[in-house]
């Protein structure tokens, strides 16, 4: 049985174990005791699963990232790599939020909310909403988040995970390593190349665990996120889903047969594996290694480009987020009776576009950023607490949707370069690949 068979298994397991033992789930068959007593058991295996993934992100990311520029042996083509995804990242990004403006201008979906509904929300997820604003409210501007990506302890930022400051490390390591003389580049560029290959192994050996995890965390999510206030919730919900599929048959789609010369079908059975992740675990970045081995081993895209494009996306590339927060900002415009001009929604889409730099690849960050763009827009910030009841749910699509885009913009810049995106020989993540 494939791997991703496994996964969705899990993911099915998850979610009508997680109905059967929620306390507000009309299928639940147990009291409150077995409840708890279930989630303090799946609880635990799907943060360690998710801990086992996260462990293998810092290595890999520096390793490949240094071993991929300083195997360009080229600064103006990095130079080209680099630019032509940033841009395609901006480009994307700014298409995704329109489209979300365009998704919520056209259906209303607050228009479908009453007094009632939006009490009863406002009241339920009230306090919740404070937390979310409150880190808003810390969170660091672009200016910081542009100088913060210059570390001044490299060793301390890979200590502590800060992915914008290692990519930066990496990326000036790179470059140095190509300058200097072979004799000393060679060396220290075979050593992280072992570590890379050696992250690609015990990635392997996690995934194995992968039915377990996912099917652990899913039905935590499910058991504790109740279905009793998401009625109300179900055209914006819809809103949000349509705008996504919508960005992806005219974006990414477009993108992958016209400049990647790629097919759908091709890209979705070449990365299933890493989507599938990303949707249970609601994480881009604990994605980002199962997504770079699928990358390159899959789809052949370069470690080169797979390497620089990837972690940086996860980083900074949210078009799924995005959409959400155009989606989000105008649903509460619209519950509140507030009539957005034309500038404004411009400005959210600037807003949205800029703070997707600074959306950490966590689950429930986007609400952070979301708190951001509403305060711009001068839309009343403690409507959070309305979307609250289904952001979970929804964090799970937009989540795989950034690492969608990721990758279409990894392929598009590897075609860029000339690359065949031919796959390996050996798929990623063949179980019989390990003894």
């Amino acid at each position: 049985m494939q791997l991703y068979t496994k996964i969705l298994l899990g993911m099915m397991l998850g979610t009508v174990a997680g109905l059967v033992v929620g306390q507000s789930s009309p299928f639940t068959l147990v009291g409150p005791d077995t409840t708890q007593s279930v989630l303090a058991f799946v609880g635990p295996v799907g943060k360690a699963f998710l801990r086992l993934i996260q462990m293998v992100i810092v290595p890999l990311v520096f390793a490949s990232l240094t071993v991929g520029v300083a195997s360009l042996g080229d600064l103006r083509k990095l130079g080209r790599v680099g630019g032509r995804t940033l841009g395609l990242f901006v480009v994307t990004t700014a298409i995704s939020v329109s489209i979300g403006l365009a998704c919520a201008t056209l259906i209303d979906p607050g228009s479908f909310i009453d007094d009632e509904s939006r009490a009863t929300l406002l009241a339920k997820f009230g306090d919740a909403a404070k937390a979310k604003l409150e880190a808003a409210e810390q969170a660091p501007t672009l200016v910081d988040n542009v100088l913060a990506a210059i570390p001044v302890n490299p060793v301390a930022a890979l200590a502590n995970g800060d992915m914008l400051a290692i990519i930066f490390f990496a990326l000036v390591f790179g470059v140095a390593l190509t300058i200097v003389d072979d004799k000393y580049s060679h060396p220290v560029v075979a050593v992280l190349d072992g570590v890379q290959n050696a992250m690609v192994v015990l990635i392997d050996l996690v995934m194995r665990l992968a039915p377990y995890g996912v099917a652990a965390i899913v039905a935590e999510v499910v058991a504790t996120s109740g279905l009793d206030v998401l009625g109300a919730l179900l055209v914006y919900g819809g809103t949000v889903l349509l705008g996504l599929a919508l960005h992806a048959a005219l974006v990414y789609a477009p993108m992958l047969r016209f400049m990647a010369r790629l097919t759908v079908k091709r890209f979705v059975t070449a990365m299933r594996p890493a989507l599938l992740l990303a949707f249970s675990t609601s994480s881009s970045s604990a994605a980002m290694p199962v997504t770079m081995e699928c990358a390159e081993k899959n789809l052949g895209i370069s470690n080169g480009v797979s390497s620089f494009a990837i972690p940086l996306g996860a980083t900074v590339h949210m078009d799924g987020t995005a959409l959400y927060q155009g989606v989000a900002a105008l649903f509460i415009a619209q519950v509140f009776d507030l009539d957005l001009s034309v500038g404004d929604q411009l400005g959210i889409v600037l807003t949205a576009t800029l703070a997707a730099v600074g959306a950490a690849g966590v689950p429930g960050a986007g609400m952070i950023t979301l708190a951001m763009v509403l305060t711009t827009a001068g839309i009343p910030t403690m409507g959070v607490a309305l979307i609250l009841g289904i952001d979970r749910l929804l964090d799970m699509f937009r989540t795989t949707m950034n690492v969608a885009g990721d990758v279409v913009v990894a392929a598009v810049v590897a075609r860029s370069e000339g690359e065949p995106l031919e796959p390996a020989p050996e798929p990623a993540l063949a179980e019989d690949r390990l003894p």
